[in-house]
């Protein structure tokens, strides 16, 4: 019979005593039956056990592809050759249903003169995510996780969303910066997206200075690496943060590669390696492999859909040309010029997203951007900040988009720099805020002019 982890286990005595089994629950009619077969059979059993019939001999686990029945035995705090009582069982089995890693445990057992023997049957839970490490230079990934498993026998790199298993890393974790002589103190986070699921569970320590030192790179040709070396100036004296590091990576080194045409091009984790190290400080050196993948030409690019631009005209802003490398950074600016003309239209919710196609034959890249208008914004509210309200009154009657009119993003600009003649004699600076009313599809346009320090 089954027993689900955290219940109370009920047993069951034949004459001899020799099997008991552990249930989750019992309904009442089966509970009445075994009553009345216990009261049956106690009479009957005259020779108690010996002292030997308490020793674990033997756990066979079943049920679990994630972990081996070592990691599992490993983890449920029990040994061979211990001595052993139901209540030592009904504590294993909350042990591992504790961690998370589990969403059913049953156990059952068998006494003999030769020793007990426990059958513990479990069903793995399903949402697992990865650990991260930020902080922590003194070990790669690899030699960490390994460490740790040794420790928590069911960490394998990734982690139960619920359960204790989060907090049994952090402290061995814990011991193993004790270890190194080191006095930080070690946190972790749940990981997520705005309004979405855990992705990871995030460790770090805190109490120690941590600066980036050198930054290298592997895998890259001449041209690419002093490209590289050059956008990578930024990262040297930082905080160290494989977390930051990362984001770095994706907006300032791999563009290096984008540029070139080199679109499936993929940074490693950054690397690190103790530079220098005292009682206050740790200076990291990282290191970047790099897989620039295939170069890519452009084919073309073309406009999806029916616009109320033409397709003539929204190809002008196109700078990239076929039969050169494709230049995706290039071709993403070019995205941002066509939601500016939108927006001189009043669209100022339009995307335009550029869908490549892959000839891997040839090794060039076709587009083909879909262009989403959205809605046409009307003109708001118009505010003006910062000055008296008869020079405040002369600039609101110079506003030339009247309430009600299609707004026009471009607009603004050309107001603050057609009306500075209006504004009292002295230096201003001018800052404009363009706020979307959703709901009634308006535009709220506040400008504040602040006297610059003289």
């Amino acid at each position: 019979m089954k027993c689900p982890p955290l219940q109370p286990a009920r047993t069951s005595s034949a004459p001899t005593l020799e099997y008991f089994f552990a249930v989750k629950k019992f309904w009442v009619f089966c509970f009445l039956v075994l009553s009345s077969f216990l009261l049956a059979q106690v009479g009957k059993s005259s020779k108690p056990l010996p002292a030997s019939a308490f020793k674990l001999i033997s756990v066979k686990v079943t049920g679990s592809s994630r972990y081996s029945s070592e990691e599992i035995v490993g983890a449920s705090g029990l040994q061979i050759g211990q001595i052993v009582h139901e209540q030592d069982f009904k504590k294993a089995s909350s042990r591992l249903g504790e961690t998370g890693a589990f969403s059913d445990v049953a156990y059952a057992f068998q006494f003999s003169s030769q020793g007990t023997k426990l059958d513990l049957q479990v069903a793995d839970s399903t949402k697992f995510v990865p650990a991260r490490f930020d902080n922590l230079p003194w070990w790669s990934d690899s030699d960490l996780t390994s460490q740790l498993h040794a420790r928590v026998p069911l960490f394998k790199g990734e982690l139960p969303v619920a359960g204790t298993l989060p907090d049994q890393l952090s402290d061995a974790l814990q011991a193993l910066v004790v270890e190194k002589n080191t006095q930080c103190h070690v946190d972790y986070l749940r990981s997520a997206a705005f309004n979405q699921a855990i992705d990871a569970f995030v460790y770090s320590v805190s109490g120690l200075a941590m600066r980036v030192g050198q930054v290298e790179f592997r895998g890259t040709s001449p041209v690419e690496s002093a490209a590289l070396q050059k956008a990578a100036a930024k990262l040297q004296n930082q905080n160290y943060s494989r977390a930051a590091l990362r984001v770095q990576a994706e907006r300032d080194l791999l563009p290096v590669y984008l540029e070139r045409g080199f679109l499936k091009a993929v940074f490693s984790e950054p690397n690190p390696r103790i530079a220098q190290e005292d009682s206050n400080e740790v200076l990291v050196n990282i290191s970047f492999d790099v897989n620039p993948g295939s170069q890519y030409k452009c084919a073309g690019v073309k406009f999806a859909g029916r616009n109320i631009f033409p397709s003539a005209q929204l190809s002008q802003l196109i700078q990239q040309r076929a039969g050169e490398p494709a230049n995706d950074v290039r071709l993403h600016e070019d995205m941002q010029a066509i939601k500016k003309l939108y927006g001189t239209r009043g669209y100022m919710a339009a995307t335009a997203l550029p869908i490549p196609t892959f000839d891997e034959a040839n090794g060039t890249v076709s587009y083909v951007v879909e262009v989403v208008e959205g809605d046409e914004y009307k003109m708001g509210d118009l505010d003006i900040r910062g000055l008296d309200s008869r020079t405040s009154a002369r600039l609101v009657e110079a506003w030339k988009i009247r309430g009600g009119e299609p707004f026009d993003a471009s607009y603004v600009q050309k107001f603050i720099d057609q009306t500075l003649e209006l504004l009292p004699a002295g230096q201003w600076n001018m800052v404009p805020h363009v706020t979307l009313d959703d709901s009634g599809k308006t535009v709220d346009v506040t400008i504040r002019y602040d006297p610059k320090d003289r």
